[in-house]
């Protein structure tokens, strides 16, 4: 099943990009074409409400090692390079130890989703201040730049499948697991399929779902989803 189907079916999009630092009611600034950026490590810190938002668990959203993307090799190890850098561990350049090959698949296990209630977070929104004067916060607002994270997947396991174009031996997977120095662990299935599981014992986010703040005016309006569609993060 493909797993980026699965997130956009709950508003969520993939991260694949090796920043991996996506929590619950963070401030991200969108700007025109350029990439989001993290702009405040959480609402309270920006805005001010003694309303409380409540953060819950949404167990219906499970990801599991069947919910999978398959890419062409090239694109799917350049996604593993960027994902191994979000866990710490961008000194394992695997393009330099498997060179060519026909597929990557990427999946992950073990996974726990963290969300706040849409209506909640506006209900804060509808009655909170700054939680003092600042133009720029103002100004990205009126300009409705400003996103807030609504939702993260977490996951404790990568699951990656490469299918070479040459023949895994028992040696490969050695010298892999040797330079993985314990962070990884490198197995054989068949002649060709190299199979590459992380071995941290913590959560990192696999995906996010955020919405974009409206104000009018320097009035709060609404939210409305942007991930799931665009690929903000």
């Amino acid at each position: 099943m493909k797993l980026t189907k699965i997130l956009h079916d709950q508003g969520y999009d993939l991260i694949e990009g090796p920043i991996r630092n996506h929590k619950l009611l963070q401030l991200w600034l969108k700007q025109f074409i350029n990439e989001a950026e993290l702009y405040y490590s959480h609402i309270d810190n920006a805005f001010s409400n003694t309303v409380a938002i409540a953060e819950i668990e949404n167990t219906a959203l499970n990801i599991n090692a069947t919910h999978k993307n398959e890419y062409g090799f090239n694109i799917g190890i350049t996604l593993l390079e960027e994902a191994l850098k979000g866990l710490g561990l961008a000194a394992f350049e695997i393009s330099t130890k498997i060179k060519s090959g026909k597929t990557v698949t990427i999946s992950y296990d073990n996974s726990i989703t963290k969300e706040c209630a849409i209506g909640n977070i506006q209900d804060y929104l509808a009655t909170a201040d700054f939680n003092h004067p600042n133009p720029a916060l103002l100004l990205n607002a009126n300009r409705n730049n400003i996103l807030v994270i609504t939702g993260v997947v977490l996951a404790k396991n990568l699951i990656v499948e490469i299918e070479t174009d040459f023949s895994v031996d028992a040696a490969l997977v050695a010298t892999l697991n040797k330079v993985a120095d314990g962070k990884l662990d490198f197995t054989f299935n068949g002649k060709a399929t190299l199979k590459m599981v992380s071995t941290g014992n913590a959560y990192f986010p696999i995906a996010v779902k955020a919405s974009r703040i409206d104000f009018d005016k320097s009035v709060f309006k609404k939210l409305t989803l942007i991930t799931d569609t665009r690929n903000f993060f």
